[in-house]
């Protein structure tokens, strides 16, 4: 408690948050982003920031993020089946059976990632995002306990006094429904965001149904000259399957097959295997100028999740209640010559679980297996310095002091009382730079300490045992590269190199009978490469047919290998990491024709990836081809419409994306879909 209110004491608030926009007196579609507290174009930003805009993100499938955040050099986003999430940057899954750990996650000003390091992303429809940021490698020093990375969700808002109204209604093969709507209207001094939108699908495999309902309202409120207030809330509810693993023989005999009984355990479809998650999430923010240098942010949230799953050996309940503030200072300088920065912080949060297991009879719960109560508390304060040089050299130094504990108790099987474990404060700094040689080149390199302590979901998984002995993980990590970036984009390319070094990884074991536990194992050597590049051939030329051609281009090279690394009496050290391919490239096409009519291309290559530590079992490489075509601004009246229509896995590849690592009885691999075809229409109003 002493360590908390020093921390209270010693700062008073945190963070600064990117928002993309367009900066109209700078160069024409210059992206400025504000990940590290002061705005700044793209190009001269000091980490490795990847960039989804609505564009990215439309030019997919509107039905999952997956596609459009695999175009990312560094990120690998998973569906183990239609709405089950999993995401790694610049890593491995080792830690993430299902959901999302090791990366903090923020939508708007909010932190979606709870005090025990669990994130539902799986609650947000995609409807939800105008765009997001991603900053790969540890975050620690602004972001709070991280050692993967962090990403920023920003939802779309209207900037002129307008009302704008779109509809969209698609569908697609095995049974794919969705429809959403977005209101957006924009007073004088207050402005209404509404979404609300629903999906359904039967999915590919046997037991992969997923229906998910949303609503979320964003409000803002200039209610003086120099302070706003902003609110948002939203309700999820949120249904999928889970179709379970399948062996190597099962999945060439028949990837649409949900897992199958033994004789030991029943199968996924008797056991109605799946997840039912509710949840609410509300969120206010005032911001205050106090005077042309000083600034003032506060921000209030809470969540509730009420989640089951019946699974194949168990039935769990949960329901979990988090509480936070988030509040900064900031003030800042001008001169002719320097301009800097300074921001002092503090982010608290708690998260208490209620976690009931019961037998699973047929998808009921039965005889009571378990029943703990565990609470997670958060907390960090910070410091930013950001000094801008002649606007030529960007220098930022920053560090925060990490608190993080926990409680709990149990009552059944055998009555525990209240225990408690603290972890030692952590001091997590990083100091980068970037320098602009010309108004197109840049160049950067940044050193950041990265922190995780095990989450909630790890100290008690699903073998029931609460284990105190898990220790955080941490590392260092150094990066440089540089961007380069003609006027009006015309040609963008981004160069990252970097290395992790992580200890005392968390890693994943399981049972027999498929129950997982967690330990640390060793650590981690990560030498990675990340490049990204998209030239427009062809620009705005209304004298051709063809009157606008991009092509883009990721590529991921990812040499990460155990170091001092023991599994089960072997060492390990020098084996590839599992989960992670070597080598990733997604190359997209866009072509824009007269009218409005479009076609976009994408090919995703993923080399072969480990599946056990050991890298005994392997993951087939992979090509995935996509495309799809319409015709924007059909004008009838003043209602535009656009009618598309698009393919996935043009190829037929059969192929995992979601792979159960080190799975007990082999069970590997989740079956992606086979060819796939959808089609939609958007309306604005």
């Amino acid at each position: 408690m002493k360590k908390i209110l020093t921390l209270i004491l010693a700062a008073s608030s945190i963070t600064g948050f990117s928002q993309v926009k367009q900066d109209t007196s700078r160069k024409l579609n210059e992206v400025v982003i504000r990940p590290y507290f002061s705005s700044q174009p793209l190009i001269r930003s000091t980490g490795a920031v990847g960039t989804l805009d609505l564009n990215t993100v439309t030019r997919q499938s509107s039905s999952s993020l997956v596609p459009a955040m695999n175009t990312i050099p560094g990120v690998r986003m998973e569906e183990r089946s239609p709405g089950s999430y999993r995401l790694s940057l610049r890593g491995s899954l080792l830690r993430s059976p299902f959901g999302i750990r090791n990366v903090k996650i923020y939508f708007d000003d909010f932190p979606l990632t709870d005090a025990g390091g669990n994130t539902y992303l799986n609650a947000l429809d995609i409807a939800a995002a105008g765009s997001i940021d991603i900053l790969k490698g540890p975050q620690s020093s602004i972001y709070g306990a991280n050692s993967g990375g962090v990403v920023l969700i920003h939802p779309q808002v209207l900037t002129t006094d307008s009302t704008k109204i779109n509809l969209n209604l698609s569908g697609g093969s095995f049974g794919l429904f969705r429809e959403n709507v977005a209101l957006a209207k924009q007073w004088k001094n207050y402005q209404l965001n509404l979404v609300q939108s629903y999906q359904r699908s039967d999915g590919y495999r046997d037991n992969s149904r997923m229906e998910r309902k949303y609503i979320q309202i964003n409000q803002k409120w200039d209610y003086a000259k120099n302070a706003s207030l902003e609110a948002l809330i939203f309700y999820s509810d949120l249904f999928y399957d889970l179709p379970g693993g399948l062996t190597a023989a099962q999945f060439a005999a028949n990837p649409k097959s949900a897992r199958p009984a033994t004789a030991a355990t029943r199968g996924a479809v008797e056991q109605h295997s799946s997840v039912y998650s509710k949840t609410v999430y509300g969120g206010l923010t005032n911001n205050w100028q106090i005077s042309p240098a000083f600034k003032h942010v506060i921000s209030v949230f809470s969540t509730y999740t009420d989640f089951k799953s019946p699974f194949i050996t168990n039935y769990e309940r949960r329901k979990e209640f988090t509480i936070g503030v988030r509040t900064y200072v900031e003030y800042e300088k001008n001169t002719a010559d320097v301009n800097w920065k300074f921001d002092l912080g503090l982010e608290s949060s708690g998260t208490s679980t209620d976690d009931v297991n019961s037998d699973n009879n047929f998808g009921t719960p039965a005889g009571l297996q378990a029943a703990d109560k565990l609470r997670a508390a958060t907390n960090f304060g910070f410091a930013n310095l950001n000094i801008d040089i002649a606007k030529k050299l960007l220098l930022e130094l920053s560090a925060s002091g990490n608190l993080y504990g926990y409680h709990y108790k149990s009552s059944f099987p055998v009555v525990v009382s209240e225990q408690k474990r603290s972890f030692d404060l952590q001091f997590m700094p990083r100091a980068a730079l970037s320098y602009l040689f010309t108004p197109d080149l840049s160049a950067r390199a940044s050193i950041s300490r990265g922190y995780s302590p095990p989450t909630l979901a790890e100290i008690r998984s699903s073998d029931n045992i609460i284990n105190t002995q898990l220790e955080p993980e941490k590392g260092w990590n150094y990066e440089t590269g540089f961007r380069y970036q003609l006027a009006q984009k015309r040609i963008s390319i981004d160069v990252t190199g970097f290395y992790y070094r992580l200890n005392n990884a968390i890693v994943r074991r399981q049972n027999e009978n498929g129950t997982e536990f967690f330990i640390n194992a060793g650590g981690t050597k990560q030498l990675g490469a990340e490049t990204s590049l998209s030239a427009w051939i062809i620009q705005n030329n209304n004298t051709h047919f063809i009157r606008g051609l991009m092509l883009s281009n990721a590529y991921t090279l990812s040499h990460f290998k155990f170091n001092n690394y023991i599994s089960s009496g072997a060492d390990l050290s020098g084996k590839d990491l599992t989960g992670v391919p070597r080598g990733v490239v997604v190359t997209g096409l866009e072509v824009l024709l007269p009218k409005g009519l479009y076609v976009f291309l994408q090919h995703n290559y993923t080399s072969k990836l480990p599946l056990t530590d050991a890298n005994t079992v392997y993951a087939g490489k992979y090509h995935l081809l996509q495309a799809k075509v319409g015709i924007k601004d059909i004008k009838i009246g003043k209602t535009r419409f656009e009618i598309y229509a698009g393919a996935d896995n043009i190829l037929n590849q059969k192929y995992s994306l979601g792979n159960d690592l080190n799975a007990a009885g082999a069970r590997y691999f989740n079956a992606a879909a086979s060819r796939n075809f959808y089609g939609g229409l958007n309306a604005r109003f």
